[in-house]
Parts: structure tokens; C-alpha cells; sequence
């Protein structure tokens, strides 16, 4: 057998992944809001793509039932006649010196003010108090720190205040021990300690403690309710959250009536004074889908009870600039024409992957609303079972598409904002054999079981068990404690015992 180098041809084939298809697979499975940043980088990276600025008009809504004309357009044809009351290259020259007759469509007319809309005296501030600028709101320490300016004349005092302020965690709690601190700063632990006293009674009340009976104990006395039974309550928080409610009444001596009113007092304290000031503010959720519902509407034959759309407000409109690429191809060299070709063809794959993107989201969100109608119309009780793989076969798509056009997409809906994944649940099967039945469904109805019942029924796992069944779900037990636990509802024994005590 010979050894040496040789020359062979074999055919095979293999799935090569493109940058384009990364691409379009990254924007696919992307928020409204990363599409929104990745576009706005390849505007600033792209020469040849600029934003479509031109109004949206809000378009007619003509009877679907009524016949178009013969001869009619269609409604997403463009209408040539309506580049007549244009005027062309050769009517109007771009280097136009005077502005004062020419007429903006987006604002008023460049004349004797000097600016678009504005005049030149300042009188005619036509802005709303939405225009102008809203204050940054003040920080806990910033509030607590003017507060210090205003209760401490020592310069020592307010230093000491100054890094018990530092020292403060993001709920308004204070860690580290007077003694520590003491020796850091290098003064007296009583010192410190009275301080600390007199920061604790500073708006909020309830911030600089150590723990959250101190915390709640100092919002108390700020109320005049720090009484012995209410000391009593807070040194057993722990009966509390074990809701050992005949424990409390031993320990703290007063009756169910006075036990009542005092958890309902505690209820209303604030466990973190510190957290309501810098926190951030949780960002606003933008539908994908818009949903309402249309109903008796005849479409090609059919009745249509729901009407989806796309949001146009977190879809990114940007254009090719083909004119400043043929412009620019006339004088260009080599090197310019290859990266002129390179950036036309990456424009050209960018909106074609952002027109792509949106009709699979609409495809997949039409399909889902068309399998859960009984959702929409009558609740989560009637929310059907649905996997990936349900959806992909009717849309003629694969799993993972779906997968991807499902993740971090809303839709909003006439029973509220919903993510595209939640109608997706598991089935759970029927005692008949035939009729499947969603896990959310069972979670709610597992909620209002529990919601129903009086302190002399508490239903324990097997007896909702055994409900279910009879409604002809067939469940195990430890299913419904795993759903139980889910929904954060205790067991029965401590239901029972929060129950024993009218609360």
C-alpha cells in the first residue's frame, strides 16, 4: 500500500451560517427594544440607510364587506397622481435662496421669525408643560443629608451623621454595629448610639435600624402605638409568619379582636422605608401585537372576531438610499465601489430581514389568538393547551422559529398585556381519556378553591385533589402541592391557623 500525498473530490453538504442569517436569526428572537438600538447603530454605521421620517397618515377604514371598484388600486399601492402637486428637480432647484413662500409639512413655514416656528422677540412660546424639563428627583441620602443640615449644629455631630448616612443600605438599613462605627471614627459608642436615635425619627421614620421588629417599633412610636402588647407582637414575629395565631394571643394577653387590629396595623408599616427612593422605575412594557376585537366583520367569506395589527410604534422604519448610491458609483474607485456594494447589499438585508421579522410575528400571534379564543372571550379557565410544536405545523415554520418569535414579544390584548410565551402550558389529562386541560387553567382554579373557602372548611391537598377529579381532571397530589407552592398559597394546617383569627 502506497503512502503519499493524493487528489480526491467528494460531494457533501453542510448548513453554512451566514452573517446575513445570524442576523436575521438575532433580530428575530430580539426585544422591541434591541431591534430599536441595533437600528439606530446601523444608521450610524451604514451610509446608505437613512430613517423614514415621513408621517404615518392614519389610514381608512373601508366596509371589508363592500366591493372594490373596478379599476381601484390596491390599498398598499402607491398613488402616482399624487406626485403632481409635486414639483420636480427642474421646477425646483435645491439652492432656493428664498424660504419665506416654502411650505414644510412638518411644521409651519420658515418666514420672518427666523426659525421654524419661533420668533425672533421670544414671544410666541407656544410649548406645552410637557415640553419642558422634569426634575431629577431627589435621593434618599440627598433628602436625608439636608435634613442633617437642619437638626445638627456640631460639625462633629453632622460628621458622625454623615457616614451613618453612607452606611446605609438600599432598604434603609444600618449593618454595621455603634461599637464599629465608634471605633472607626474614633469617639464614644453612646455617641453614636444617640445619633443614630435621633436619625432614626428623620423622614421616612424606620430607616438607620438593624432589624425589622426595631424598624417597626420606631414607625409605631412615631404613631403613638407602641404600647406593651404591640412590643410583645413585634419580640414574636416569628409566631407571625408562622401564623400561629393562638401562640400570639397567649403571649401578647388581649383577645382575637385586639390581635386583629394590631396585624392590620403592622400591615400598613413599611418594612423598607429606603427602598421607595432610588429605585429605579421599572420600564414600560410595548406591545408587538395590537388586539381588538371586530365582531360580525366578513372577510373572504368569514365571520372575523379579532383584528391584529403590528405596533407601529416599535417598528423601526428605515430606507435604502438608492439614489445617493447611484450618485456615488459614477466618480468612485475601486476601493470606494466595493465598500459602496457592501454597504447596499447589508442595507438591502437589513430592512428585508425587518419586513420578515414583522409578518412572522403577526403569522405566529394570529395563530396563537385563533387557539386560544375561548381565553379571550371567557377567561383563563377556558385556556387551552398549546406546545411549540402545534403552532410550528400550522404556520409551516420549525419549532425554534416559533421559539424565537414568542420570547420577549407582548401583545396587547382587550383582558391586558400578555407575552406571547404565557399561552403556551402544559396538558393535564382528563379522567375520560379524552378532554386535555392547560396547567394554568388548573392553577386558577386552585386559586379560587382556596379563595372560597371559610375557616370551618380549609381544604387540604387530597380534598382539592379529589375536587378536580370530579370536574374530570386527572391530577396527583403532589402536582397540586407543586402548583400550591407556585402560586405562594401556605398549606392547610397554616391556613387553618391564619383562619382561626379574623384578620
Amino acid at each position: 500500500m502506497a503512502i503519499g500525498p493524493r487528489l480526491d473530490l467528494r460531494h457533501s453538504q453542510s448548513l453554512v451560517m451566514t452573517p446575513q442569517l445570524r442576523q436575521a436569526i438575532k433580530l428575530l428572537q430580539s426585544s422591541n427594544l434591541e431591534v430599536s438600538a441595533f437600528v439606530e447603530e446601523e444608521l450610524e454605521r451604514n451610509p446608505l440607510l437613512e430613517r423614514d421620517e415621513r408621517p404615518e397618515l392614519p389610514p381608512e377604514r373601508p366596509d371589508p364587506r363592500a366591493e372594490p371598484p373596478a379599476g381601484a388600486a390596491p390599498a398598499d399601492s402607491f398613488d402616482s397622481t399624487a406626485s403632481a402637486t409635486m414639483p420636480s428637480e427642474a421646477e425646483a432647484p435645491l439652492d432656493i435662496r428664498d424660504w419665506s413662500n416654502v411650505y414644510d409639512g412638518d411644521g409651519p413655514s420658515l418666514g420672518e421669525g427666523g426659525g421654524r416656528g419661533g420668533r425672533l422677540d421670544f414671544e410666541g412660546d407656544e410649548r406645552g408643560i410637557e415640553d419642558l424639563a422634569i426634575a431629577r428627583p431627589r435621593s434618599l441620602r440627598e433628602e436625608l443629608a439636608e435634613q442633617v443640615r437642619l437638626s445638627f449644629a456640631d460639625p462633629g455631630d453632622r460628621l458622625i451623621a454623615a457616614q451613618l448616612i453612607a452606611l446605609l443600605d438600599p432598604s434603609g438599613r444600618l449593618a454595621a454595629e455603634d461599637a464599629a462605627i465608634a471605633q472607626a471614627l474614633g469617639c464614644d459608642t453612646a455617641r453614636i448610639a444617640a445619633i443614630r436615635a435621633r436619625l432614626q425619627r428623620f423622614d421616612p421614620a424606620g430607616l438607620f435600624c438593624r432589624s425589622l421588629a426595631e424598624c417597626l417599633a420606631v414607625q409605631l412610636a412615631e404613631r403613638n402605638r407602641l404600647d406593651p402588647a404591640m412590643q410583645a407582637l413585634l419580640d414574636n414575629l416569628e409566631l407571625l409568619a408562622r401564623r400561629d395565631m393562638r401562640g400570639l394571643l397567649k403571649v401578647c394577653g388581649v383577645d382575637a379582636e385586639d390581635l386583629a387590629e394590631m396585624v392590620a396595623e403592622l400591615k400598613r408599616l413599611d418594612p423598607k422605608p429606603g427602598a421607595d427612593y432610588d429605585a429605579a422605575p421599572a420600564p414600560a412594557l410595548l406591545p408587538d401585537v395590537l388586539m381588538r376585537r371586530a365582531p360580525g366583520v366578513q372577510l373572504a367569506g368569514e365571520t372575523v372576531d379579532w383584528i391584529l395589527e403590528l405596533n407601529p410604534d416599535t417598528l423601526p422604519r428605515v430606507l435604502v438610499n438608492r439614489g445617493f448610491h447611484a450618485r456615488a458609483q459614477v466618480s468612485a474607485s475601486r476601493e470606494d465601489k466595493a465598500f459602496l456594494s457592501e454597504k447596499f447589499q447589508a442595507a438591502n438585508w437589513l430592512v428585508k430581514s425587518l419586513e420578515q421579522r414583522a409578518s412572522t410575528i403577526l403569522k405566529v400571534a394570529a395563530e396563537i389568538v385563533r387557539r386560544q379564543d375561548g381565553f379571550f372571550r371567557h377567561g383563563v379557565a377556558h385556556l387551552r393547551p398549546l406546545i411549540l410544536r402545534d403552532v410550528a405545523e400550522a404556520v409551516e415554520m420549525h419549532e425554534s422559529t416559533v421559539s424565537r418569535v414568542t420570547a420577549n414579544k407582548y401583545i396587547a390584548t382587550p383582558r391586558g398585556l400578555f407575552e406571547l410565551k404565557y399561552f403556551f402550558t402544559t396538558a393535564i389529562g382528563g379522567t375520560t381519556g379524552g378532554e386535555t386541560f392547560s396547567a394554568e387553567a388548573i392553577r386558577h382554579r386552585i386559586r379560587s378553591m382556596v379563595s372560597a373557602e371559610t375557616a370551618e372548611d380549609i381544604l387540604s391537598d387530597d380534598a382539592i385533589v379529589a375536587a378536580l377529579r370530579r370536574e374530570g381532571v386527572d391530577i396527583a397530589r403532589r402536582t397540586v402541592a407543586k402548583y400550591r407552592e407556585s402560586l405562594r398559597i401556605p398549606s392547610s394546617v397554616q391556613r387553618k391557623r391564619e383562619k382561626a383569627v379574623p384578620a
